[in-house]
């Protein structure tokens, strides 16, 4: 299929009021995993690949990228690749030319004074570019960013952030929390509809693997448009290889639990991409 942004994702999932799952990769057969759940489910998606994925492969962005690549152009589906949680500028300028379309700056640690002027001028270089540039307000849990357990993002400071940076997504603290096994997270609904109606870029959740389906429904409802998710892939992936390396006489192969691994991605990926795709947003908030 040809090249697609995410940008042109977002925006399309935005009008319709649905939501849009970026999934992070880390192996190759996370981004197969995902782009064949896409498929199956016969809707768009976005691959993620995150600044700590990029130190796995010994910070070495261009060759993890170009597989991802080559795996959204064979795709039957629209797929953008989104290169996510920066605060790398280094990385950050290598986005365009290994093929992202899209970047997340990441400066929530900093005092907000620093984090406006530092996500600004990342975001003024992501423009000059052609990315879509997406930042994130405060902490969110499990990364002491702005998803941290209590922290929630106000409406009137997003919209001056938003203003003050000029990004064109925003990661939002509304309950979600990075890193989480369980899915038992509950979300601040009433606090998605406030932001949605406050910002005029679309709201993005981070650590939504923690998330119940009938919250994530929810929050696609009341106006979240792009949704992340990665643990919860990685507990599939992980899953999978244990119950095949458990079994007596355990292959040597590493193909037979890599692809029992990539299955249950899938598996679990198309899931969710049905999940969010079934959501729409309520008029009424």
């Amino acid at each position: 299929m040809p090249s697609v942004t995410t940008r042109e994702i977002v925006d399309a999932a935005r009008q319709a009021g649905a939501g849009v799952g970026a999934f992070n990769v880390i192996t190759l057969e996370h981004a197969e995993a995902v782009v064949s759940a896409a498929e199956r489910a016969g809707r768009p998606v976005i691959l993620q690949l995150s600044q700590n994925a990029v130190r796995f492969h010994h910070g070495r962005v261009h060759p993890v990228a170009a597989a991802m690549v080559r795996i959204a152009a064979a795709a039957a589906v629209p797929v953008s690749l989104h290169l996510d949680h920066v605060d790398d500028e280094d990385l950050l300028h290598q986005a365009a030319d290994a093929g992202f379309s899209s970047v997340m700056f990441d400066a929530s640690t900093r005092p907000y004074a620093e984090n406006v002027q530092a996500t600004r001028a990342a975001a003024e270089w992501a423009h000059r570019h052609g990315l879509w540039a997406e930042a994130e307000l405060g902490e969110v849990g499990g990364k002491d960013g702005a998803h941290a357990p209590g922290v929630r993002t106000d409406p009137g400071e997003a919209a001056d952030y938003v203003a003050a940076t000029e990004v064109d997504g925003l990661a939002v603290a509304v309950g979600s929390s990075h890193a989480m096994t369980s899915r038992t997270a509950v979300l601040d609904l009433e606090l998605v509809t406030a932001l949605r109606q406050a910002v005029d870029v679309p709201l993005v959740l981070h650590g939504s693997s923690g998330v119940p389906d009938d919250q994530l429904r929810g929050a696609v409802r009341r106006g979240m448009v792009k949704v992340n998710i990665g643990t919860a892939l990685n507990v599939a992936y992980t899953g999978a290889v244990r119950e095949i390396l458990a079994q007596p006489g355990h292959p040597s192969d590493p193909r037979a639990y890599l692809r029992a691994a990539r299955d249950a991605v899938t598996d679990t990926a198309a899931h969710l991409i049905e999940v969010l795709a079934g959501a729409t947003l309520h008029p009424g908030g």
